[in-house]
């Protein structure tokens, strides 16, 4: 990790000029590197090597009344940055922070165990429809402050002024209109990890405002998540499900999901996994329902700062559609260094 120190807050950015640091603050730059080869069955892959190279910057500083500021931009995938978030952390009473990398109860879309990566996100591209909740635009998320709660438990609670109305933003700016389909969201999410040793239960609700107009809905986007994962020496289990309900006179007009995965960790450098998730397309009407499958086997193995993985994934009724064009299998090889 390279570092940057003595660094003020306000020098981070024009937008935390007007904070009022009361000692100076650091900088910290963290990264990695990876190096991948996909093939994708039934598909013209073209040059299959690729890279990933990703950067995280993290500034603190601390206020007159010890509450600490934390800035944190994450860069990945070619992206000027692709995870974003401001917090403040307060004593007493948890932190407050503007999000653009997630929140609510987009932090359990997939809380599966896995040795890599998510059973839809290991090289093999499917159009699963998880749960984002207001984590899908820039919110406003409360943490509340362990010691307010019991032992093992944490809360979060997000609010987005249009959930559904654009991605994240600069600074004096707003993300338009849109196609006008989204209002006010509020996410309500928790986890609780003291209940029993080993296991972790986790949870949460959404709620977005939507009119009738322009897309026929029929009332607010509610959407739901509730699962558990428990971990017994080398082994982990876990079992989620989730709906995401559109609230759509027209077409597809919910989807509810289930997930479970296993991994072992062989020793401190070898681990495997085996995941599914299910997806089923609510539809209206005479269309029958689609119900989209991915399925990833997954092993790592690590060697100081260099990680090397596989994943073969497979996935039927990929994009919701029926037919054997829409079932594929996939295998990637990637090389990880982390410095």
């Amino acid at each position: 990790m390279n570092k940057l120190t003595k660094i003020g807050v306000s020098a981070l950015a024009g937008s935390l000029a007007a904070v009022s640091v009361g000692n100076a603050g650091s900088m910290s730059v963290k990264g990695g590197a990876t190096v991948s080869w996909t093939q994708n069955e039934g598909e013209t892959t073209g040059n299959p090597l690729g890279m990933n190279s990703g950067m995280t910057f993290t500034g603190t500083g601390e206020l007159d009344n010890g509450s600490t500021m934390t800035l944190t931009l994450t860069q990945a995938d070619q992206t000027a940055y692709s995870a974003g978030s401001v917090t403040l952390a307060i004593p007493g009473f948890g932190t407050l922070g503007l999000d653009q990398s997630g929140g609510g109860i987009d932090r359990f879309d997939d809380m599966m165990p896995t040795a890599w990566e998510e059973t839809n996100g290991a090289g093999l591209t499917t159009t699963l429809n998880t749960v984002a909740g207001s984590g899908g635009s820039t919110n406003i998320e409360w943490t509340v402050d362990a010691g307010m709660l019991p032992d093992g438990a944490s809360v979060y609670i997000a609010m987005a002024p249009a959930a559904n109305g654009g991605g994240n933003v600069n600074d004096k700016a707003a993300s338009g209109g849109g196609n006008n389909t989204g209002g006010v969201g509020w996410d309500f999410a928790v986890s609780h990890n003291g209940l029993y040793d080993g296991l972790n239960v986790f949870g949460g609700i959404s709620r977005i405002e939507q009119p009738a107009e322009p897309l026929k809905q029929t009332g607010d986007r509610n959407q739901y998540v509730l699962g558990a994962t428990y971990a017994m020496g080398g082994f982990t289990v876990g079992y989620q499900v989730s709906k995401d309900d559109l609230a759509k006179a027209n077409g597809t007009s919910a989807y509810e999901n289930q997930a479970w995965g296993v991994s072992f960790a062989v020793n401190d450098d070898l681990s495997m996994s085996y995941g599914s998730h299910e997806s089923e397309a609510i539809k209206t009407g005479a269309t029958a329902n689609v119900t989209l499958e991915g399925e990833s086997f997954q092993i790592a193995y690590s060697m100081g700062g260099a990680t090397l993985k596989i994943a073969e994934s497979s996935v039927d009724n990929n994009s919701y559609a029926s037919g054997s064009a829409n079932s594929k299998d996939g295998t990637t090889l990637a090389l990880s260094l982390a410095f």
